[in-house]
């Protein structure tokens, strides 16, 4: 039963990359920073996978795109998107989706909680691609945060809401299938 437990994990760890590439090229150019479904896509990751395990789909998910498929937002991609200015929103979803995760398994029940950290763990994508932002780019940072944060936070607050709300359902479905959890 362990192998199979592992081939479903697996299976589970390239759907969620799947998933992420497959919303993450769909945009709304509102600046310089689109809005996607991307982080919507790594919020809900937590609740299907463990931290590890959630970490390695988001670096496939990126990986695809160094290497030049199309899964970066406007249905981009290359080494020369994630060096460029809003590389770094796209590095940083690998400690958001590590910090949501850890978030999901300490306190597997406390769906408040889940909204707390998650909205950390976004606070820390932030903080990671505004700064490679500013030193891409040359923009000041109070600039760089009116174009790349504040018009985000209403959003982002709302997938996490849908993420909490429906996360502890997809995982609790994919048991009730006979697909193991990662938790």
């Amino acid at each position: 039963m362990e192998k199979k437990s592992e081939v479903y994990s697996l299976a589970v760890t390239a759907m969620m990359a799947a998933v992420t590439a497959a919303v993450a090229p769909f945009a709304v150019p509102i600046g310089p920073i689109p809005i996607t479904l991307c982080t919507l896509s790594l919020y809900l990751s937590a609740y299907v996978l463990e931290w590890k395990r959630a970490a390695i789909a988001t670096s496939i998910y990126l990986l695809l795109g160094v290497v030049g498929m199309p899964v970066f937002n406007g249905f981009q991609g290359g080494l020369g998107v994630v060096a460029g200015p809003t590389g770094g929103y796209i590095v940083g979803y690998i400690p958001l989706t590590v910090l949501s995760a850890l978030v999901v398994k300490l306190v597997p029940r406390g769906r408040a909680l889940h909204f707390l950290g998650m909205s950390f763990a976004t606070a820390v994508l932030y903080a990671l691609g505004t700064a490679w932002y500013c030193l891409q780019s040359g923009t000041a940072l109070d600039v760089a945060l009116q174009t790349c944060v504040l018009i985000f936070i209403p959003g982002d607050l709302l997938k996490i809401a849908l993420a909490v709300t429906f996360g502890p359902i997809l995982r609790d479905r994919l048991v009730k299938a006979g697909i193991p959890s990662d938790r």
